[in-house]
């Protein structure tokens, strides 16, 4: 009888929606809301070792910030107590989410298809950009050009160097446009095709095509109003965030946030 009061446990389970909506036992890490957006930088990097739970912070964000989210999921969380925060940043947001942690290939060419799988995948959440009449044709076109799925069969999704290198830029503007507010962009487990390059022999493709996704994305877009990267590695600076000045590195030795990854003493008692 005494198990069937007990919550479960939400073990290998990354949906902060998931986690709230079917009762598992949640770890209550929402004021790290407060500190990310009131001492927030323009790109905010965090390296922690796996299963410190970096994806379901990244959800929480997530299903917080983004436009339309149940604002219900938060109810009784630390976050709710706030509520001047929860008013102008709540569900004010439109808000690119990928995860790189299955971008991984024997050679960089499947590599690169599963990095286009996961670009086309999250693009294909605003298909209401297609019938959006405040774009121009030619913005509806280029929104096309990231969803196009490659007719042979042979890859999911098919895009040029050009289109994906520009993708995250290129989607973040459409949407700025389209709801009249910057995005946010969230990216998760960021250096693991780097790792399974290294793994595999193509490091210095991926590291081109990876330096000219995110510098894009991070350095050269006006429609960026913060974007938040997790990862296990701190990848040298030079190799993939050369030239951006707007980026700051909260590892596991950094004080701040640090209480927001694992869990403390008096959470475990």
């Amino acid at each position: 009888m005494e198990y069937k009061n007990r919550k479960g446990l939400p073990v290998g389970i990354e949906s902060f929606e998931e986690i709230r909506k079917e009762g598992y036992y949640y770890v209550d890490k929402t004021a790290m809301l407060k500190d990310l957006l009131y001492r927030r930088s323009k790109v905010n990097l965090f390296t922690r070792p796996r299963r410190f739970g970096k994806s379901l912070n990244m959800s929480m964000l997530k299903y917080f910030l983004e436009i339309g989210c149940d604002k219900n999921l938060f109810d009784g969380l630390k976050i709710s107590e706030d509520r001047e925060l929860c008013e102008q940043y709540m569900g004010e947001f439109p808000v690119i989410s990928i995860s790189l942690k299955d971008v991984d290939g024997v050679d960089f060419k499947t590599a690169r298809s599963l990095f286009c799988a996961v670009i086309g995948n999250e693009a294909m959440r605003f298909q209401f950009l297609l019938d959006d009449n405040t774009l121009s044709i030619r913005e509806r076109e280029q929104y096309k050009q990231i969803i196009h799925v490659d007719q042979s069969g042979r890859e999911s999704f098919f895009m040029s160097d050009s289109v994906l290198m520009g993708s995250l830029k290129m989607l973040s503007g459409l949407l700025e446009k389209h709801y009249g507010q910057k995005v946010i962009l969230l990216v998760d487990e960021y250096d693991v095709p780097l790792a399974k390059a290294h793994e595999h022999g193509y490091y210095n493709e991926m590291v081109l095509l990876l330096r000219n996704v995110l510098q894009q994305a991070l350095k050269t877009s006006d429609s960026l109003y913060f974007a938040v990267l997790t990862g296990c590695l701190r990848v040298a600076q030079e190799s993939i965030f050369t030239g951006l000045n707007n980026l700051k590195i909260l590892s596991i030795t950094t004080v701040r946030f640090d209480e927001y990854f694992g869990f403390t003493d008096e959470e475990v008692k």
